[in-house]
């Protein structure tokens, strides 16, 4: 089955959930996070992914970490695929890939991964849990490992998968009036999805509109629910 190609900026907003009550600051800092991992409550994922785009297939695992950098501010990092690979190119991501037998868990999948686009070297990450596993319409099973990141990392991209890293604050994503929904006909049926974007103001330049959607939306949408469940 054949990925949708369209541009998702150019797909009609159907709704905004603003009138949801956004994570209070207190409880995206890291002792927050590290509680909240430690007893996690009782909830589901709002949103498993794309099962159906997927049927008849099996589902090659793999992991993504979400890298929570520590701080006043806490902040997600995130790549910018380049535009020339075969699978989501120039999409907005979280550093991941497919699960290899050396890897002894979805965590070390993560962290290996993040290594090898981005340079994050483990000694600054400290993993908190895994978030229930996303289905792509690529036909993977995404594990969503959930980490703390220390202040000191250097990152150093791979070229040939990353064009670039950058940070968002985590009350951006947790905030759901920034939450948008779009929807989109593909293979006979209407498919609904998250868009985040984030406009990015950079120092002496113009601001860069960072437009996080698919996939990566739909974890932290995931990770939005779990810390209000």
């Amino acid at each position: 089955m054949a990925l949708p190609v369209f541009d998702p900026r150019q797909i009609p907003v159907d709704a905004v959930d603003a009138h949801l009550s956004a994570v209070d600051h207190s409880e995206l800092q890291a002792d927050a996070l590290i509680r909240r991992f430690a007893m996690p409550p009782a909830w589901s994922a709002e949103l498993p992914g794309d099962h159906s785009a997927a049927a008849g297939k099996v589902l090659r695992r793999a992991a993504v970490l979400v890298p929570i950098v520590v701080g006043v501010e806490p902040t997600v990092l995130l790549t910018q695929r380049t535009d020339d690979l075969s699978s989501h190119p120039g999409q907005i991501a979280f550093p991941g890939g497919r699960i290899d037998p050396q890897d002894r868990d979805e965590a070390d999948a993560a962290l290996r991964e993040a290594w090898e686009e981005v340079g994050l070297e483990r000694r600054f990450v400290t993993v908190l849990g895994n978030l229930p596993t996303y289905a792509t319409g690529s036909a993977y099973s995404v594990t969503p490992v959930v980490a703390l990141v220390q202040s000191g990392f250097t990152l150093r991209t791979n070229s040939g998968e990353v064009a670039e890293a950058f940070e968002v604050p985590l009350s951006h994503f947790t905030n759901p009036a920034n939450h948008r929904w779009h929807s989109s006909d593909w293979e006979q049926r209407r498919r609904q999805w998250l868009s985040m974007p984030y406009l990015d103001a950079r120092l002496g330049g113009e601001p860069v509109e960072r437009f996080v959607w698919g996939v990566t939306a739909g974890i932290l949408r995931n990770f939005y629910r779990f810390l209000m469940a």
